[in-house]
């Protein structure tokens, strides 16, 4: 297990919290046809269950959260100007999700901070790479091995493989690779405003609430919940990591679904809903007032 999750009162391998949160999330999670790990953590109070939460899995466009992170620690430390000028070329667009490639045209200007906007809430795949063209491929994996997050990697440009900086990696996971329990590290992190400075971390809130993907966390909450989240999709991965907002306070979630049977493209995708049924669950479990919550039990993740 992480050193980082040693320190914040979680009781040994995350045993003796969230009993009945365990109840609602682990048929949700035995259901689900493929691999699963999920890690639920409240912010304020540390009740947290977790599910396969140090198994390394892919993260699909998910980890385009962290890559954000190395942005603004490289901005921090006076390394690039959010406000330098990037200019989008033919040769830089790439398939898949995001408004670049199909909405502007070559030569277009833009400032790198708008460019981390549209990786995070269209996950644009081509403002990804043109974001990575600035802080190096190699950093992200860097900076997050030296937060203690060593599982935490993006190994190369989107749809672009040949740049792969861990190629073994690439293989196996694809463009990025994670646990569940490190990207909630990473969130309470954030939320602590303890990634790079406060103002960063603000600023990095605020970009993690304008996620467009509707299929996941937001699908089942009531309408105006405060989300701040990402994900990520490929055909047999999907992903979502974020933190909501509940009745009893902000509670860090992370489901991560691999070798996934349903690999359809459309809103009732299997890994999608799972993602939002966890969701849900989390939200209806921390909107019951802590006195009338049953008494926690043994954690039945794994």
């Amino acid at each position: 297990m992480c050193g980082l999750w040693l320190v914040v009162g979680v009781v040994g391998a995350w045993g003796g919290q969230g009993g009945d949160l365990a109840e609602r999330l682990l048929p949700l999670v035995e259901a689900h046809r493929g691999d699963v790990a999920v890690v639920v953590k409240h912010l304020e109070t540390g009740e947290a269950w977790s599910y396969r939460g140090d198994e390394p899995m892919a993260t699909a466009s998910l980890i385009k959260l962290p890559v954000m992170v190395e942005v603004y620690r490289q901005a921090e430390a006076g390394q690039l100007d959010l406000n330098q000028r990037l200019t989008l070329r033919e040769e830089d667009k790439v398939p898949g999700a995001g408004v670049l490639t199909y909405h502007f045209s070559p030569g277009a200007t833009f400032a790198l901070r708008d460019a981390v906007r549209l990786m995070i809430a269209f996950s644009d795949n081509t403002a990804t790479n043109l974001v990575l063209d600035e802080i190096g491929i190699g950093a992200t994996a860097a900076t997050m091995e030296a937060m203690g997050l060593p599982n935490t990697k993006l190994h190369s440009k989107v749809y672009r493989r040949e740049t792969s900086v861990f190629p073994e990696r690439s293989a196996r996971y694809g463009l990025g690779s994670t646990t569940a329990a490190e990207m909630v590290t990473l969130l309470e992190r954030l939320h602590r405003r303890e990634l790079v400075s406060r103002g960063a971390s603000e600023a990095m809130l605020e970009h993690l609430t304008m996620c467009d993907d509707k299929d996941k966390f937001p699908r089942f909450l009531p309408p105006g919940t405060r989300v701040a989240f990402k994900t990520g999709s490929v055909e047999d991965a999907r992903t979502a990591a974020g933190i909501i907002e509940t009745p009893a306070g902000p509670v860090a979630v992370c489901v991560l679904t691999w070798h996934n049977e349903d690999r359809r493209w459309v809103a009732d995708n299997a890994g999608d809903r799972l993602c939002a049924e966890v969701a849900r669950a989390v939200y209806e479990y921390f909107g019951v007032a802590a006195e009338d919550r049953p008494e926690s039990g043994p954690d039945s993740g794994r």
